[in-house]
């Protein structure tokens, strides 16, 4: 057998980690086995173990595709949003993951971790989520403490506090929108809920003085 380039065992990589997610969706990932992942994908056991060492390692590089790190997100954004105003910046990081997570394989991978994973063998999903809530929450502790120093922040808000606050609202939101995302828009209802929590929290400037 002539041996694959390295464009054929991409896409071989692929469609197992399509077909994973398929099977998942279907059947939860501890009721799917790499046999059926591999029959959907239209190929043979051993295709999988070429490419994952097992099902968690599957289950982990289908998760790495869709991950989101509040960092990254910020990153894609001007330096000088960013530096001198920190509040806008965690707004415009929250709309484009929000983008993301409207694309369908953001939306069914997190469907699949959040309500079709029971913790298995090396699979422990209220670990990853735990994980993903806390790395969001240290980002964005970093932005409002910037914005504290910039005196952005009202002054009764501590910025771990903010911090919190936001990452609780971004996760209620993001679970209530996955038990039935056909109800609306995680744009639409996560920016208008997103600017209202900022301009809650934005030190509101002192008003002009009167002669």
């Amino acid at each position: 057998m002539a041996r694959k380039t390295k464009a054929e065992a991409a896409a071989t990589r692929e469609a197992l980690l399509d077909a994973a997610e398929d099977m998942f969706m279907a059947h939860g990932v501890a009721r799917t086995s790499l046999d059926q992942i591999a029959r959907h994908a239209g190929m043979t056991r051993g295709a999988v173990y070429w490419h994952f060492k097992n099902k968690a390692d599957l289950f982990h590089a289908m998760l790495q595709r869709v991950r989101l790190p509040f960092e990254e997100l910020v990153d894609k954004l001007d330096d000088t949003t960013v530096d001198q105003q920190p509040l806008e910046a965690v707004r415009l990081a929250c709309l484009s993951g929000f983008i993301h997570l409207e694309q369908p394989r953001y939306r069914r991978v997190h469907a699949i971790l959040l309500h079709h994973c029971e913790t298995f063998g090396d699979i422990d999903p209220l670990t990853m989520q735990n994980e993903m809530a806390a790395e969001t929450c240290g980002a964005l502790s970093k932005y409002f403490h910037m914005a504290e120093t910039l005196n952005q922040l009202r002054p009764c808000l501590a910025a771990d506090i903010a911090a919190q606050l936001m990452q609780a609202m971004l996760a209620g939101l993001f679970h209530d929108w996955l038990r039935n995302h056909e109800r609306y828009s995680i744009y639409r209802e996560g920016a208008r809920l997103v600017e209202t929590q900022l301009a809650l929290m934005q030190h509101a400037p002192a008003p002009p003085a009167t002669g």
